[in-house]
């Protein structure tokens, strides 16, 4: 085998020829995904005591081999790699963590969003600036923050990029780190471009994925190449034009990689045909095949190893470190890239304070402060020693337009179809603030404006004032049977003021203007015609701590509002079997104050293989509450649509009224595959448990279940679902695709 001619030739020709130890260099190649399979050949040289004197890499292979240069273990490596969210580093898209409270609810909403760019709307790039991989880069290559020549890494390290100017290889070997990472991986079409050392670079796969030569030119003796390209397809696997146009792409790459692999000591090539540069999602199987691999080279490894030793002795220098530096000294700064903002709004939300110590998550942390304002597309930052132990920091930064327009779609079993379209805007008519309009077009019309203003020198103290005007058509049940259809027009005027301590948490007190007018399209046992309206002074908190608002994999959310009703105008008919009812007080109801509160808490736990437990607690009550079918809370629906509604699983929204409830719920999601889940529920509720509301009926129990098939796309989530419940005893369809108003 040519494994162990090369091993028996290098152990002739070293006794022969060198005067010193052979120099092991190490070559790792680009396949996005795939390369994630180099762990397991990392892991193998390491477990054989091999030392690596000499690290190269493109594209994936370049982070892998970075990171192992600057002096991480493959132990260490592994653990990263099976620990970090491969969905929010290499996409646009930010941990709902990294964001502000007010931005939470708005964030990933609609399928399209448009900048205001030039006196017009113009369709985003679709490129990728990922922010929170560029803050992962900075956070791992911190402790050699010092080091801008890499060949004084603890391993001596270079990666190749592409200069979109000329199409040709460069060779990175100095500077900062991470933008070197960054660049060679920068895949056109998919990342942004890297300016870096004055040139605009991408991903170096496109001229040269596995970059042997190189290695070669360091000065390595003994050349270790690992390859996870797939190369060019057979002729038979070419079925159409996509495959012919991306054949043609790597006509180049696959007669370099020809050409790379000939200089190879030792080629170790993993088969990955089943995967693609894509398959994040299948990160840890993609890992696993790497393990495979790397034990069967073990052995290889262990002798080579072996041999070197018994001709050289053991090594005398250390095994490479990774440096033991976990923060630094900040004494200076510099800001580029600010046009339209003002530097002190920056680094106020960013919280920084010269003359301090950071460590690499602090400043991540920090970072995610002012990038959670949504002010900013991207902001990175580098580190410049200076003379005195001290470093300068240096932030990079681009500004987000200041308007967007955004379009998405929604459908629910509930309020069926509509078209939502928003207008959101920053600084607009008074500086830190942001203002939006939402308009709802479809089966039910509904259109909400908001204005927040932001005060104090870190911008968390924030008045908000709303309007909200909707006309929607729901229906009436008796005993879970459909009984009459209402369409309802809402109005309400808000105001608030509240403070954010955290990107997590909010608080504050507001007064709310409300409006309602029944009228009846399809008239039940009990009916109502008119309007009504009434103050609501209020006390609210929001916590979120999700790792995403679509399909959350992990956090806690928490809402909780308590207030009081009061100063209520009646102006309602009331009407029972057709007749009109003058004697309103027969009906038990009664318009004075009453207070009320609702709280929804729902918890998202990861569990092993792929499994996350979802439990949820919500609890709504009035105090004293006199009029049961206005304010009454409306139980069930698996998605929240409606004003005092309750989720519930096995009952469609409404199909349950009550003044006091608490409900408990616990679910498994399991995601079969990329963005494909199955979810089940179960949940039992206890209600009209306060005796000085009007109620309809006695305390009592429900209990509900749903399977539900979901699917995230571009258009939003859609999930299928099939409800029951054992007091209705019926099997009820829900649909939902996207994210309501």
């Amino acid at each position: 085998m040519k494994i162990h001619t090369s091993i028996l030739f290098l152990l002739c020709l070293s006794t022969a020829v060198f005067a010193q130890r052979p120099k092991l260099g190490l070559t790792l190649s680009g396949g996005g995904a795939k390369g994630l399979a180099h762990i397991g050949i990392l892991k193998a040289i390491d477990s054989a005591g091999l030392r690596i004197d000499y690290v190269t890499g493109t594209s994936m292979g370049s982070i892998m081999g970075a990171l192992y240069a600057a002096g991480y273990s493959a132990d260490s490596i592994e653990k990263i790699a099976r620990s970090v969210n491969w969905d929010i580093l290499l996409s646009n898209a930010a941990s709902l963590r990294s964001l502000g409270m007010d931005e939470k609810a708005e964030y990933d909403r609609y399928a399209i969003e448009l900048p205001w760019v030039n006196h017009g709307f113009r369709f985003p790039s679709g490129l990728l600036e990922s922010e929170e991989l560029w803050l992962k880069f900075s956070e791992l290559f911190f402790p050699v923050y010092k080091i801008k020549n890499f060949n004084d890494f603890p391993r001596p390290f270079k990666c190749i990029a592409t200069d979109v100017s000329n199409g040709e290889a460069v060779v990175l070997d100095q500077g900062d780190i991470s933008a070197a990472v960054r660049s060679s991986m920068s895949i056109p079409s998919v990342f942004t471009a890297v300016d870096y050392n004055g040139k605009k670079l991408v991903d170096g796969g496109i001229v040269r994925n596995f970059p042997v030569r190189d290695a070669r030119k360091m000065g390595a003796d003994y050349v270790i190449g690992s390859s996870v390209s797939g190369g060019l397809l057979a002729k038979e696997k070419i079925n159409n034009v996509f495959q012919i146009l991306l054949q043609i792409a790597f006509f180049r790459e696959d007669e370099d990689a020809r050409q790379e692999k000939k200089l190879c000591d030792l080629y170790i090539h993993t088969d990955l045909e089943n995967y693609s540069m894509g398959s994040f999602g299948n990160a840890n199987e993609i890992i696993e095949e790497g393990l495979h691999k790397g034990r069967e080279l073990y052995p290889v490894f262990k002798h080579l190893a072996d041999s070197l030793n018994a001709i050289y002795g053991e090594p005398k220098s250390k095994p490479a470190q990774l440096p033991d530096i976990d923060s630094v000294k900040v004494t200076q700064y510099t800001i580029n890239g600010l046009k339209k903002i003002e530097p002190s709004f920056f680094l106020h939300r960013l919280q920084f304070e010269n003359n301090r110590w950071y460590t690499p998550k602090q400043l991540s942390t920090q970072i995610r402060l002012a990038f959670g304002t949504r002010y900013f597309k991207k902001i990175t930052y580098t580190l410049e020693p200076l003379p005195d132990g001290t470093v300068r920091i240096v932030f990079d930064v681009t500004e987000n337009p200041f308007t967007f327009a955004k379009l998405g779609i929604f459908y629910n079993s509930f309020a069926g179809f509509s078209l939502i379209t928003n207008f959101t805007t920053r600084n607009f008519f008074t500086p830190y603030s942001r203002s939006l309009v939402t308009l709802n077009l479809g089966d039910n019309l509904r259109i909400r404006g908001e204005h927040i203003q932001y005060f104090g020198k870190y911008k968390h103290f924030s008045s908000a004032m709303a309007v909200q005007a909707e006309e929607f058509g729901y229906s009436t049940y008796d005993h879970f049977k459909k009984d009459g259809l209402y369409k309802r027009r809402y109005f309400f005027a808000d105001w608030n003021v509240r403070i954010a301590p955290s990107l997590s948490l909010m608080t504050g007190i507001g007064t709310r203007f409300e409006y309602f007018h029944y009228k009846p399209d399809i008239p039940s046992h009990l009916e109502l015609n008119g309007d009504n309206s009434f103050l609501n002074s209020y006390y609210f908190l929001k916590y979120n701590t999700l790792s995403n608002g679509i399909f959350p994999k992990r956090g806690l959310q928490i809402d909780v509002e308590a207030g009081v009703i009061y100063n209520q105008a009646n102006n309602l008919k009331f009407f029972t079997q057709g007749s009109p009812v003058y004697n309103t007080d027969s009906l038990g109801f009664r318009f004075g104050p009453f207070g009320h509160a609702q709280v929804n808490v729902v918890s998202y736990t990861p569990l092993a293989n792929k499994l996350t437990l979802i439990t949820q607690a919500q609890g709504a009550a009035n105090s004293k509450g006199g009029q049961g079918i206005l304010n009454d809370y409306l139980v069930g629906g698996l998605n929240g649509n409606f004003r005092n509604q309750v989720t519930f699983a096995g009952f469609y929204t409404g199909a349950f009224r009550t003044s006091s409830l608490v409900s408990a719920l616990v679910g498994l999601r399991y995601e079969m595959y990329s963005n494909f889940y199955l979810t089940a529920r179960s949940n039992a509720l206890y209600h009209d448990f306060i005796n000085d509301n009007q109620k309809l009926r006695a305390a009592g129990f429900l209990t509900g279940y749903a399977l539900s098939a979901g699917y995230n796309f571009i258009l939003g989530p859609l999930e299928i679902s099939m409800m029951y419940s054992d007091q209705s005893k019926r099997v009820l369809p829900y649909v939902n695709l996207g994210l309501n108003f």
